[in-house]
């Protein structure tokens, strides 16, 4: 029988221990190096702006960076109302997608200010350095426990309090959040977005909605995500770790936004993830208003 041998086996047999060991350290030094070339290139000649961060630290998801930004506040104003005076909170900011657009569109003379949070430090440590000489722009790490993204987290999600006042905010919005957590934890934030919203503010949300139209489209194979219904409220295209995508009926969300406190703005702007012709980008949008109590 004969044996093939790859290239690493090779090298176990017949280079000592610490020897492959400096040989991986100098590989992830000549990477890490070309990198960090790479990135200041296109800085310096202007392939890459300052608030958009080197392709290797975003960790969010796919889309172009610019562009998706770019297409989000469009309809943070469009739909969601979005004003230049307004105070706005970004939950789940990642590494500042959403917040490179309302730099130029918050106005600080006229109250206009941002708040993220994020329970990736890297991206948070990123955004605090590199929009530092914007006085209105504040970016803050939260603890929360995440098994892919910070194992260590003190909080659950469903435990976690936004380290904000009550009515602090003119408009908050989560996009790509709420198609990653549990029911449980989902009901948790909408609770804090009701309690940290001003009476009359707006919140923009963004779901994977399952509701008879886009059911028919996953069951015909239109679907770019598979969904399977796994329990009564929620759906998810893996089993085994249901946050990598989750959808939920639309009754769900509706009484959810209705119980505390927020009324949907009509009409929910539907998006093309499950074969939809027309859309209105990618993931499902809800506009919510908080009522008078």
């Amino acid at each position: 029988m004969s044996v093939i041998m790859n290239t690493k086996e090779i090298l176990r047999i017949i280079l000592p221990g610490f020897v492959i060991d400096i040989l991986k350290s100098l590989k992830k030094i000549i990477i890490q190096s070309a990198f960090n070339f790479k990135d200041c290139v296109d800085l310096l000649s202007g392939r890459r702006e300052p608030l958009i961060p080197p392709e290797r630290l975003i960790f969010i998801g796919s889309g172009d960076f610019k562009s998706v930004g770019d297409e989000f506040l469009k309809y943070f104003i469009k739909f969601g109302g979005l004003k230049k005076s307004d105070k706005v909170l970004d939950i789940g900011c990642g590494i500042g997608r959403m917040a490179r657009p309302l730099v130029t569109f918050l106005d600080s003379n006229n109250g206009g200010k941002y708040y993220g949070f994020d329970i990736v430090s890297g991206g948070i440590d990123w955004c605090k350095i590199n929009y530092k000489q914007y006085n209105n722009f504040h970016f803050e790490l939260a603890d929360i426990y995440n098994k892919h993204y910070n194992p260590i987290g003190k909080y659950k999600p469903s435990e976690f309090k936004f380290n904000f006042e009550n009515n602090s905010f003119d408009f908050i919005f989560a996009t790509s959040v709420f198609t990653h957590m549990l029911l449980q934890d989902v009901e948790r934030y909408v609770s804090e977005i009701s309690r940290v919203l001003k009476t009359n503010g707006n919140c923009f949300i963004t779901f994977f909605i399952l509701n008879n139209e886009s059911k028919q489209l996953i069951s015909s194979g239109f679907s770019s995500l598979n969904f399977k219904n796994i329990d009564i409220n929620c759906w998810t295209v893996n089993e085994s770790v249901p946050e990598d995508a989750i959808g939920y009926e639309e009754e769900i969300i509706k009484s959810l936004l209705n119980n505390n406190g927020l009324s949907i703005i009509e009409p929910i702007y539907y998006g093309y993830w499950c074969g939809r012709e027309k859309n209105s980008g990618y993931q499902d949008i809800i506009v919510a208003k908080k009522d008078l109590k």
